[in-house]
């Protein structure tokens, strides 16, 4: 078996940490956040409080589910964080931290890096991991961008001492890429089992989103007897976290702790157990 304990799936959990980072006009952005429940965008640059409290509904309300969800069940999870997100709700930064869990870059704030030249972005992946460092004592090694990267994201990264990087879908294990001079792990990511559809989609509900996750697991659950598999699951602490998605979520949980060999874990210790047992071999990439 690929994964420690004889374990045929590894399965990462990934808290998504945006609230608090998302863009708006009283930060000095052109508009308001455009993504919404509702589905509303503003064209107007003024402040959308109504989508403002849904976001901070994540920190006020969903957090404390998940985190009580995840110690009643000991697990530990990858939170993908904004940095700037951490720093302005640091009850929850502490609960992260006090619970074992890893904390991945999800950028200083929750806005688009792919557009910005290589100097900026340079400065926002060394500012993220700076701030992330300094609020939770641990400097991150992951990274995970809002939606898109630019062609020298995975470079910058590699240089900037980060070991793993989210931005890719490709496959259903880590492979090794190259860039600039220096080897870095790429952990897949997945966006078909995430949270974020049950806002994108109003018609998507959760008990569908929950089928859809446990059939997920099931077939890499069985693949994993003869290969290496590891499934990401996606969540969002305003979305998962209200209450009628919450049920689901935990079932879903539920439903993977019925089976005992899953290697439920952070993405931090599946690259380094993946480093350990398959390091970089620059010819095979």
């Amino acid at each position: 078996m690929i994964w420690p304990g004889g374990a045929r799936l590894a399965l990462s959990i990934v808290v998504n940490v945006e609230e608090g980072s998302e863009l708006s006009v009283a930060e000095g952005d052109r508009g308001p956040e455009p993504v919404d429940e509702l589905g509303i965008t503003l064209k107007k640059p003024i402040r959308n409080f109504g989508n403002e409290s849904n976001y901070q509904y994540g920190i006020k309300r969903g957090a404390p589910r998940v985190m009580d969800l995840l110690e009643r069940r000991q697990l530990t999870a990858t939170f993908t964080a904004a940095a700037l997100s951490l720093e302005r709700a640091p009850a929850l930064t502490e609960r992260i931290v006090a619970g074992g869990h890893e904390v991945c870059s999800h950028g200083w704030r929750w806005v688009h890096q792919f557009q910005m030249d290589e100097a900026k972005e340079r400065d926002f992946i060394n500012k993220a991991a700076d701030s992330i460092e300094r609020t939770t004592g641990i400097r991150p090694v992951g990274w995970l961008s809002r939606y898109l990267l630019t062609e020298n994201t995975r470079r910058l990264l590699a240089e900037a001492g980060f070991d793993y990087h989210m931005d890719d879908y490709s496959d259903d294990q880590p492979f090794w890429d190259h860039a600039g001079g220096k080897p870095i792990l790429i952990m897949p990511y997945a966006l078909d089992s995430n949270d974020m559809k049950m806002w994108t989609d109003p018609a998507y509900t959760p008990e569908q989103w929950y089928r859809y996750a446990v059939d997920s697991f099931d077939q890499l659950y069985r693949e994993g007897a003869d290969e290496a598999r590891m499934m990401s699951l996606g969540v969002h602490l305003r979305i998962i976290g209200r209450p009628g998605r919450f049920v689901w979520f935990e079932r879903f949980i539920d439903h993977v702790l019925t089976k005992g060999d899953v290697w439920i874990t952070t993405r931090r210790s599946i690259a380094e157990h993946w480093t350990e047992r398959y390091p970089y071999n620059a010819e095979e990439t």
